[in-house]
């Protein structure tokens, strides 16, 4: 008989679930997990029990002896978990559709992850993880929590700095991209390849490229200076436009996909605004997508992860996890890109902040491999995106508008801070069922 191995995941009726059983069921030599539990709110009890079925349907298909839990009781899940994952939304895509269309009909950027969207998404969110911390460390404290909810870095860092808690890190799955998408472009098997990412979560480069050991960053240079818009990196959730070869060789460093927002500010805002126009943002079509997933998952003959989930936009989000608690899990020592305590690793960010970058994963936790000072080139930008993730967690934690203000006049996609104030003010009252602490007396 296996020994009890429980993952809790919060947020488990999300439509990334079925990834997320997928991973468990092709690591399970590595990590024989014993129960799952998937824990929603009322809201999303029904999207629950259509998760829950799919992941049974799959187990049984897969013969394997996990058992798989549903409550809306957080607590009972958690107590004497092995792992917690967390895959919320607060607000559901109904205070995504506001993040995208309240900033566009001021003719802003509108993005669930940058600028003001990105912004509200963390004053939504964190406060909920900070309670879910608490809950952790009462009822499972030798638990780790691996974090895939926007904005990662920050909420990484906001339970970092707000709480005792230190067994968290976080997870995105651009890093992972973007590993691939290198080792495809030098025609490498990604395990032949390692990326040194300086930079924050949503705003990282890849400084360095090692194939087996050796730098080749020249090379990989030179071949993206040369792709064409069908070729670029890319995310399933904006147009990526080809960097040109004087910005990559002035920058040596290959900017991620979301920079799109920053060095193609216009264009970007071009293809949002006639979106817009058209009635239709990145969020209502998402919103559609998970429709008709779950009408996918209803299938009683359905017993694998379906191709349609690709078209979602987090693809690698939730296997990723998986790869991550079983290298935990196995002191694997393998090296995974995660959001974690700087710690030194950057010598020009601040010890409590949290960076993105390359780790050795140990059954400690992530290991920063060492980037010392930045390369100056970047260094500016990164610590400008860092000052306004540092007021947004401020103002997620405090409910203090002045410093919400101040964070929105610190980030580039806000063009003036008259209108920084009027949107503000709109969007909160938008958000007003989800920002308690903004409206204390």
């Amino acid at each position: 008989m296996n020994k009890k191995l429980k993952v809790v995941t919060i947020g488990g009726g999300s439509s990334y679930t079925p990834e997320l059983i997928e991973g468990f069921i092709k690591r399970y030599d590595q990590f024989p997990l014993t129960e799952l539990w998937l824990v929603d709110i009322e809201k999303g009890k029904e999207k629950l029990e259509i998760v829950a079925a799919l992941a049974r349907r799959m187990i049984h298909k897969a013969n394997l002896p996990i058992e798989i839990h549903t409550t809306l009781n957080r607590r009972e899940a958690l107590v004497d978990a092995d792992f917690v994952t967390t895959q919320i939304r607060v607000g559901l895509l109904d205070a995504r559709i506001n993040d995208e269309r309240i900033p566009l009909s001021h003719g802003l950027i509108g993005q669930e992850t940058n600028g003001l969207g990105g912004m509200f998404k963390a004053l939504r969110t964190i406060p909920v993880l900070l309670d879910i911390v608490k809950d952790i460390q009462e009822l499972c404290p030798e638990a780790w929590l691996i974090n895939f909810t926007n904005p990662s870095g920050m909420v990484t860092q906001a339970i970092l700095q707000h709480t005792s808690f230190r067994r968290v890190v976080g997870l995105c799955n651009l890093p992972i991209n973007m590993h691939l998408g290198i080792s495809k472009l030098l025609n490498a098997d990604p395990e032949r390849v390692r990326l040194e990412l300086t930079g924050v979560n949503h705003f990282i480069y890849a400084t360095d490229v090692f194939l087996d050991g050796v730098s080749v960053l020249d090379r990989v240079l030179e071949i993206y200076s040369k792709l064409g818009k069908e070729d670029v990196i890319s995310m399933k959730n904006f147009i990526s436009m080809p960097f040109s070869k004087s910005l990559l060789y002035g920058l040596r460093a290959i900017p991620c996909p979301y920079h799109n927002y920053y060095y193609f500010t216009k264009e970007q805002l071009e293809t949002e605004l006639d979106e817009f126009s058209k009635g239709c943002v990145r969020a209502q079509r998402v919103k559609e997508v998970e429709k008709n997933l779950f009408e996918k998952y209803k299938d009683t003959s359905l017993d694998v992860k379906p191709e349609e989930l690709s078209l979602r936009g987090g693809a690698h989000y939730s296997d990723a996890a998986c790869n991550l608690i079983s290298s935990i899990y196995s002191n694997a020592g393998d090296i995974q890109y995660v959001n974690t305590l700087n710690n030194g690793t950057i010598k020009d960010l601040e010890d409590d902040e949290v960076i993105e970058c390359a780790c050795i994963i140990t059954k400690d936790g992530p290991k920063p491999l060492n980037i010392g000072k930045m390369n100056r080139n970047i260094r500016g930008p990164i610590q400008m995106i860092k000052g306004f993730e540092n007021l947004c967690i401020q103002a997620a934690v405090t409910g203090n508008k002045d410093i919400a203000i101040a964070a929105l006049n610190n980030n580039p996609l806000i063009t003036s801070d008259e209108l920084a104030n009027q949107i503000f003010d709109e969007m909160l009252e938008a958000n007003k069922e989800y920002l308690p602490q903004f409206f204390k007396k």
